[in-house]
């Protein structure tokens, strides 16, 4: 274990030697009791987990999760109190150039220089990044025609929308072909329809470049798009698993139940149906297997006029944390405009 507040260490390596081609079972990135407090409270309480080469791997949590913690040291911007990290197979320094020079890092805010234009913002990161100055033009021209932004090039990205320049970010983060990419809270603020545009390209791109993503996020339908996912409550891992299979810990359907009276609905759903109903928004939300079955026996149940409302749906990873931990992902407040 290594001492509070010092990073892991190793030798470093040259930045110029490429690392060692991991075996076709070993893992990428794999990070080993990570931990890190802030005064008295504890962000990451030993943190472990491993991303395969070619896969997209989120970490799912709410605000204080220990998400961004985790991100922040992963990204070279901030030391682990304790915990290794290993990188193909090698234990490397969050300091190591040649972790870095692996890594494209996508922040949660905004960091493109609005005075420039999209073609200017590339070439700033491409040199940033020691490419060689002949092949930069080359590059950040494949990267805007992939992003669709080709024709906007030489445009101030100042008055672009939200939509628009996370793309352009996210085409900076991969301009010098780095091997994984970090991304958090990459979709923050973005309405749906940039939402789905922005992972169609971020698709398109790990396709093309052969990228392996690791992703934080508080959003269940951003979650959706990880192969594998580290559910984080209060720095603390509470579930690893695929998004399918965190689905199948929920026991039915997602039946909610909007009354006039809620403590009577309650009482009525223990009593009568011997149901564990939970209180969100207002709103009372039970589970139960072929729950359009058990609809008609509520409805007929409850007096004329006290249900304003009875939903059925399938659940989400949003049901999952909260089964998981007691309360709820949260949700996005800022909707930024979509793209032009």
């Amino acid at each position: 274990m290594v001492p509070p507040h010092q990073a892991p260490t190793l030798a470093r390596q040259d930045p110029a030697v490429p690392i060692r081609p991991a075996d076709a079972d070993e893992p990428i990135l794999r990070v080993e009791g990570l931990s890190r407090r802030f005064g008295d409270r504890t962000a990451l309480d030993g943190l472990s987990f491993s991303v395969r080469a070619g896969e997209v791997f989120g970490l799912l949590g709410p605000n204080g999760a220990g998400k961004s913690t985790a991100f922040q040291i992963l990204a070279c911007t901030l030391r682990a109190d304790s915990g290794r990290l290993y990188f193909h197979g090698r234990e490397l320094s969050v300091e190591d150039p040649s972790l870095r020079a692996q890594m494209g890092v996508v922040f949660q805010k905004n960091s493109l220089d609005e005075q420039l234009t999209a073609q200017e913002n590339l070439v700033l990161g491409a040199r940033l990044y020691c490419l060689p100055r002949a092949a930069i033009r080359a590059r950040v021209r494949e990267m805007l025609e992939l992003i669709e932004l080709a024709p906007r090039a030489k445009e101030r990205v100042a008055k672009w929308s939200g939509g628009m320049r996370r793309r352009l970010e996210l085409a900076r983060a991969l301009v010098h072909r780095p091997r994984i990419l970090l991304m958090d809270e990459p979709t923050q603020g973005l309405d749906e329809a940039s939402f789905r545009k922005f992972w169609a390209y971020l698709k398109a791109l790990q396709a093309q470049e052969g990228l392996t993503i690791l992703v934080t996020t508080h959003r269940a339908e951003e979650a959706e798009q990880c192969d594998q996912l580290a559910v984080l409550d209060s720095g603390k891992l509470v579930a690893l698993d695929s998004p399918s299979g965190l689905a199948s810990r929920i026991g039915g359907d997602i039946i909610t139940v909007e009354a006039i009276d809620l403590a009577q609905a309650e009482r009525l759903l223990r009593t009568r149906f011997d149901l564990s109903p939970t209180v969100i928004d207002g709103r009372l939300q039970v589970e139960r297997r072929d729950g359009h079955l058990l609809i008609p026996r509520l409805v007929e149940a409850f007096p004329p006029g006290e249900v304003i409302s009875i939903n059925l749906r399938r659940p989400t990873l949003a049901d999952v944390f909260l089964k998981l931990t007691g309360h709820a992902l949260g949700t996005d407040t800022l909707t930024v405009q979509s793209d032009a």
